[in-house]
């Protein structure tokens, strides 16, 4: 050989130096242990492979099994790899040997044996250099025969020429051995042809690891295991040289790492990259620092190879590929510390590509090619298809999240280094996030739903070792953790009753300490629920109304069609415009349905649901520091003093439990179990009670919501709905649920929004159902009228806004009835109108069924609500400020469905719009009967000036009796209420009579106060059916303190019901603060006294009443 050392040689050099510093450890695995192996390495027709001229032995030695001390391994001459650590084979416990013995010690030994054992028939023993070069031939399929070509398995043989070469120069014998080994495998690995050095020496350390593991005993006094460690070692070091010096074989460097493609193949496939392997690779990482770099280097193209791919495509291996390597420590350590684990200026729309694990949470069936691979042409498909689909989906997804899962969990079990890094991935993942809660999301600069979907499951799974059924761990999420540094940033989110110079100062004040591993995770999972799962919840409640605005863009389009139909160019532009509208349509529905799948998910939402459970219980035990909830029953209300804490929280907070919840009871009931249900109520009423501790009044809509839908009869499974049961057996629900949704209804009337007037009448019709449902439970009866006795003014604000409502909804209603009748009244001649006449009153006939619609089932949810509550609190509806006004609506409403002008109310299908005019009128006749017995009601209808018609009473007993809507002591009931009302008409017409002409100064001056801008404003649909002419002498004036205005108490009651401000200056005003006009109230009395002594001398009777 030359001298002169090429440049290729002076690498290898020098990385042999390197490698040699230290003997490598001994990595040995639990073997699977592999029966062909040894056979593979006994085979005597690849014994004689590499023996050259040996002459025959004339009479071969037998095998005898000899415990002998021990022996000095075979010499060894020098050879550069001599440094690296092979040790001679010396020891001082005897061993097990194969040995060759003389001919006469054979024959004492056969007398010695028994007769079975001579007729044993012996083979020749193999001395251990004939062992050392078939062995090494085997693993490393080499030859020094040049006219071998393939071994006894017809595998090929690789011809080292140079290696025989030096070893007849140096007159030994032609074989194998480690002295050699090096050379040998350098030449064969440089001579494969387009086989690469790494595919040939990863088989090699196949086999030679199946023979090492082979061996029973592992000291280095055997000499075979001496010769198969040193040969595994030099394979090992090999393998090395092909993945980061491939000039060292005469290859150039690759564009990418030689190790990739051999993680995504099987490990036990000969190219794969095995448990054995990668246990003695990572040995090596002490000593050289190269192996790290490579192996962490090939995980990081795994990564952005990945990163290109989509579930359609082939990623299981890469999926596998980085599930295997997490488990050894020391890469999961040597991860974490990559440049690519989280570089620092990443952002939202490449985390999920441009991270090491961003690649592998990317992975799922949102991407926008697998949802058309999974629901091709949506609309032509079938409920059974899609469901089919989804059912497919949610399974590749779940096995898809396992791994995951495997990954994190291994990574962070791995040391607190790797754990923090952890943390510190997912907390940028939804910090860079906070957009996706946007009103209008930019998709195109956050993270996808099906990234956030992934890491919002992993979270959740995480959590479940400290989330146990008696929250026995509870006490280890810390309360302060949002002060202690936290991962999460909240700094610009809304928060639960703060505003934002309140929580900054909060805040500010840091507290020492760190958190643990618990507080880490429950705050990191509630984060990414909003950011994730929650958003993509809301992402799919406005594709929904989208393409329902495309579909009604589809047909507008076909509407023009005709416009084109005689110029094929245009046409062909219109169809192609079409055809386009209609693509995005099917993309968005096939998106629509793979959403549906991943969301619908049973086990995903469990856990979700678990997890919430455990905010639920978390939150409340915030609020109520003092109960110990949930070891002790919680009981309200809560303290007055708002815990700083609470106030400060995020909103999303509780708006996360809300929403999920809400979701679930709209589409998957069927999983909640009853744990979880008894702390949803407990959640809603305590807030819906404690209404001041959150600020956002929607928020608090969600928790009725969420009791709305818990009551949704559920065929087959629950009649009562979720929670139906619970809200009539739960004593915490007897005690507070009625009054706590009475005060919301009061609370929503003013909501601070632009649509607040048409939301509070869907959450009070919510508020409605609720109350149907637990009326017939006599507690809740029982307890409210409790209440009503000892809080009446609540009660009295509750009955003016119902009234102010039913008022509303029966007015509209009823005016939407009369201009459907007539507008069909003049189309049934439509014929005969002009074109665009005739669309301007289709179009109007439209809107006002729409709006009859709409108005009419909130007409019978609130009519409906009066009947009860006028049954249970009779006295709140026949307080003075209250009284009058509903004494006006009911006439008013009496005199619309049996007057002479009710025929205006029929119209075509009533059903259509669940207009029964003999329901409503019976129920309206149920409200005057549960009054009958309060006399200032009697009196109120009395004094109804305007609506009042003794005939319409007459002609409403004419309808109960032929429809039979009534029983026939109802109907007697109803007939004798109607004389009681003309008597009362008659007294009052001659009191008023008796009065004559009343001073100015005397009158409740509701004409003034009503004709003020601020007073019609607020009382335009209240007073509706009042004359606003009428004056009324006052019986309890009181001057109003600002304003220095005297009124009626009752008058200015009942505006402050609806107004907390003076009706003539907008001064804040309270009932409180009015003072008694004393002298007016005497000008008064003495007036009506002076009247009624002018009508008795007038008369010439003597009055005898005393005093």
């Amino acid at each position: 050989m030359s001298d002169a050392l090429s440049d290729a040689d002076k690498i290898r050099n020098k990385r042999l130096a390197k490698l040699g510093s230290s003997a490598p450890s001994e990595a040995r695995s639990s073997p699977d242990q592999d029966s062909s192996a040894e056979a593979a390495f006994s085979s005597s027709e690849t014994s004689n492979a590499n023996t050259v001229n040996t002459p025959a032995s004339t009479d071969p030695p037998r095998p005898k099994i000899n415990i002998s001390g021990p022996q000095d391994s075979p010499s060894t001459a020098q050879n550069p790899f001599s440094e690296l650590g092979l040790k001679g084979a010396n020891g001082d416990k005897p061993r097990i040997s194969i040995s060759q013995t003389s001919t006469n010690q054979t024959t004492s030994q056969r007398t010695e044996r028994s007769p079975s054992a001579k007729r044993s028939a012996f083979k020749p023993t193999e001395s251990l250099e004939a062992w050392e070069d078939r062995t090494l031939s085997a693993i490393y399929r080499l030859t020094l025969d040049v006219n071998v070509k393939q071994d006894a398995h017809g595998h090929k043989l690789y011809y080292v020429g140079g290696v025989r070469d030096e070893i007849a120069e140096q007159n030994e014998d032609i074989r194998l051995s480690t002295t050699v080994l090096d050379q040998a495998i350098l030449e064969a690995a440089s001579g494969l042809g387009k086989t690469s050095p790494l595919d040939y020496l990863l088989g090699c350390w196949k086999r030679v690891s199946r023979q090492y593991k082979s061996f029973r005993t592992t000291t280095s006094e055997d000499p075979k295991f001496a010769i198969i460690k040193e040969a595994r070692r030099l394979c090992m070091s090999y393998c090395i040289f092909a993945v980061t010096m491939p000039e060292m074989f005469g290859h150039d460097p690759p564009a990418t790492n030689p190790l990739t493609p051999h993680l995504l193949v099987d490990p036990e496939d000969d190219r794969g990259i095995c448990h054995d392997f990668l246990s003695e690779a990572v040995s090596r990482w002490p000593d050289d620092d190269t192996v790290q770099e490579a192996v962490v280097g090939a995980i990081e193209d795994l990564s952005r190879q990945l990163g290109k791919m989509t579930m359609n495509d082939n990623y299981k291996p890469y999926v596998l590929a980085l599930r295997n390597l997490v488990r050894y420590p020391q890469i999961a350590k040597a991860i974490v510390q990559s440049p690519l684990f989280l570089p620092s200026d990443v952002s939202a729309a490449h985390i999920e590509v441009s991270t090491l694990l961003g690649p592998f949470f990317h992975i799922s069936p949102l991407q926008a090619d697998v949802t058309t691979n999974y629901f091709s042409s949506p609309k032509t498909r079938d409920k059974g298809y899609i469901l089919n689909s989804q059912r497919a989906l949610r399974m590749t997804l779940q096995t898809h999240q396992t791994d995951l899962l495997d990954i994190v969990n291994h990574i962070i079990k791995t040391g607190k280094e790797a754990r923090e890094k952890m943390l510190d991935w997912m907390a940028k993942c939804v910090n860079v996030n906070h957009k996706r809660r946007a009103l209008q999301v930019d998709h195109s600069t956050v993270s996808s739903d099906g990234f956030m979907i992934n890491l919002t499951v992993c979270l959740d799974q995480l959590c479940e070792p400290f989330m146990d059924a008696t929250f026995s761990k509870i006490d280890r999420i810390d309360v302060d953790y949002l002060r202690r540094s936290p991962r999460i940033d909240i700094k610009q989110e809304t928060k639960l009753n703060a505003d934002q110079h309140t929580s900054d100062v909060f805040y500010e004040k840091q507290l020492e300490g760190t958190s643990n591993f618990i507080s880490e995770i429950f705050f990191l999972t509630l984060a990414a629920h909003h950011y994730g799962s929650e958003a993509t919840n809301a992402t799919l409640v406005q594709l929904e109304k989208d393409l329902k605005r495309m579909d009604q863009q589809i047909e507008q389009m076909e509407l023009e069609r005709h416009k084109f139909i005689n110029n094929a160019g245009q046409l062909q532009m219109f169809e192609n415009a079409l055809k386009k509208y209609k693509d995005r349509i099917d993309k968005g529905l096939s998106y629509k349905c793979a959403v549906q799948g991943v969301l619908l998910d049973d086990l995903t939402q469990a856990r979700s649901m678990q997890f919430m459970r455990y905010v639920i219980v978390w939150l409340l035990r915030i609020v109520s520091p003092l109960q110990d909830y949930p070891k002790r029953p919680l009981h309200l209300p809560l303290p007055e003093e708002e815990p700083m804490v609470f106030r400060c929280l995020p909103e999303y907070f509780l708006e996360d439990v809300v929403s999920n919840f809400k979701f679930i009871m709209r589409n998957m009931p069927h999983i909640i179990t009853s744990t979880q249900s008894e702390e949803l109520v407990i959640l809603s009423i305590t807030f819906l009670e404690s209404s001041e501790y959150i600020k956002n009044p929607y928020l608090k809509s969600g928790l009725v919501t969420i009791l709305f839908h818990g009551i949704w009869s559920l065929p087959g499974f629950r009649i009562k709905g979720v929670l139906g049961d619970l809200l009539n057996s739960l004593p915490f629900a007897t005690e507070h649920l009625l009054h706590a949704l009475m005060k919301f209804y009061i609370e929503v009337e003013n909501t601070g929004a632009h649509t607040q007037f048409y939301d509070k009448f869907n959450i009070r019709y919510e508020i409605f159902q609720i109350v149907k449902s637990i009326w017939a439970n006599t507690t809740y009866r029982d307890r409210l009228s409790q209440e009503a006795k000892v809080n009446l003014d609540f009660f009295v604000r509750f009955v003016n806004l119902l009234l102010n409502d039913v008022t509303f909804v029966l007015d509209e209603s009823l005016s939407a009835f009369v201009k459907i009748h007539d507008l069909q009244q003049e189309l049934s001649d439509a014929a005969s109108m002009e074109v665009a006449l005739r669309t301007d009153k289709e179009e109007a006939l439209a809107d006002a069924k729409g709006k009859a619609k709409s108005y009419m089932q909130l007409t019978n949810e609130t009519v409906a609500m009066l009947k009860l509550f006028t049954e249970a609190l009779a006295d709140s509806f026949t307080m003075p400020e209250i009284v009058q006004r509903l004494a006006d609506m009911l006439d008013y409403n009496l005199d619309a469905l049996v007057g002479p002008k009710s025929s205006n109310l029929k119209v075509e299908n009533p059903v259509e719009y669940s207009f029964n005019p003999k329901t409503l009128l019976s129920e309206i006749i149920d409200v005057y009967l549960n009054l009958r017995q309060k006399e200032n009601f009697i009196l109120a209808v009395a004094r109804d000036g305007r609506s009042y018609k003794p005939s319409n009473f007459d002609k409403a007993t004419i309808i109960l009796r032929k429809f039979s809507l009534k029983s026939g002591e109802e109907i007697a009931a109803w007939t004798a209420l109607g004389v009681m009302f003309k008597k009362a008409k008659e007294i009052d017409d001659q009191a008023e009579e008796d009065l004559g002409e009343i001073p100015d100064d005397f009158l409740g001056k509701l004409n003034s106060v009503e004709r003020s801008p601020c007073f019609i404003r607020n009382f335009t649909l209240t007073h509706k059916l009042a004359d606003p002419l009428m004056y009324t002498l006052m019986e309890d004036p009181v001057i109003l303190p600002t304003s220095k205005t005297s009124i009626d108490r009752s008058t200015i009651r009942s505006h402050l019901l609806s107004d907390p401000n003076d009706p003539f200056n907008r001064a804040p005003l309270k009932i409180e603060d009015v003072i008694p006009d004393t002298q007016l109230k005497a000008k008064i009395d003495a007036f009506k006294l002076e009247k009624k002594g002018r009508r008795i001398a007038e008369a010439g009777i003597m009055d005898t009443s005393p005093g």
